[in-house]
């Protein structure tokens, strides 16, 4: 399959290292958050693009893909705010957008853990919730997509909390997030419900990108001939 790589960033070159040592995939363009804006020309041979690029071009990114016909697998986070822009896009150009916070088949199944204790604790309201994500010091976002998801899939199940909050003094009724930057750290998320009596507490911890590098070459192989928004829930329930 011929693919676009939008973003050439340590993710991009992870994902060209798994096309190359596929040898079913050729990358026939890539692009850096300094390259201009993408063209018809650009994008004539594409036949999926995989978007790992920067939350200040992404949304350029989308409209020119779905603009020229072009399926997109969107793994930058950051734009959420910006997501019935996006819907509205796709529809009407009939386009095709994939997206995920975290491509990582573990990170999913994380999720599902997550939901499933999330409905478990809410029954015991001695317990307070809260999340920490550590990530690289090059990571821009702050939370991470993937920490925004956790959080979103926990405050259904909390009508008292009215939101989240990212950093130092969250206000009154809102699950907190701490965001961390260190060193070489790939990915790490935590959830903890603590009591004064005892804690409970998930975690995932990525050691590689090349696990969210399969993943993000496998939703472009899945969304080649599709219409629509999906997700990773969509592709795992196929």
């Amino acid at each position: 399959m011929k693919i676009a790589l939008l973003g050439y960033g340590k993710m991009g070159k992870t994902i060209h290292a798994l096309m190359q040592k596929g040898g079913k995939d050729q990358l026939i363009l890539k692009t850096n958050s300094l390259s201009s804006e993408l063209t018809a020309d650009d994008l004539r041979d594409v036949e999926v693009a995989i978007e790992f690029s920067r939350p200040n071009v992404v949304l350029k990114n989308i409209e020119a893909c779905l603009q020229n016909g072009v399926p997109i697998v969107v793994g930058t986070t950051g734009w959420y705010t910006h997501f019935a822009q996006v819907s509205k896009q796709v529809r009407q150009h009939n386009g095709s957008l994939f997206y995920a916070s975290n491509f990582s088949l573990g990170v999913n199944v994380f999720y599902e853990i997550n939901k499933k204790l999330a409905a478990l604790m809410a029954k015991y309201p001695q317990y307070n919730v809260d999340i920490q994500e550590i990530h690289h010091t090059e990571k821009l976002d702050a939370p991470s997509g993937t920490a925004i998801t956790l959080a979103n899939q926990i405050l259904p199940n909390y009508p008292q909390l009215k939101g989240w909050h990212c950093g130092a003094n969250p206000p009154e009724n809102h699950l907190p997030i701490t965001a961390l930057r260190q060193e070489a750290v790939k990915g790490t998320h935590e959830i903890k419900y603590s009591s004064n009596i005892d804690e409970i507490s998930i975690v995932h911890k990525a050691f590689s990108r090349e696990g969210f590098a399969l993943g993000a070459v496998q939703a472009a192989h899945w969304l080649k001939d599709k219409r629509g928004i999906f997700t990773m829930t969509d592709m795992i329930a196929q």
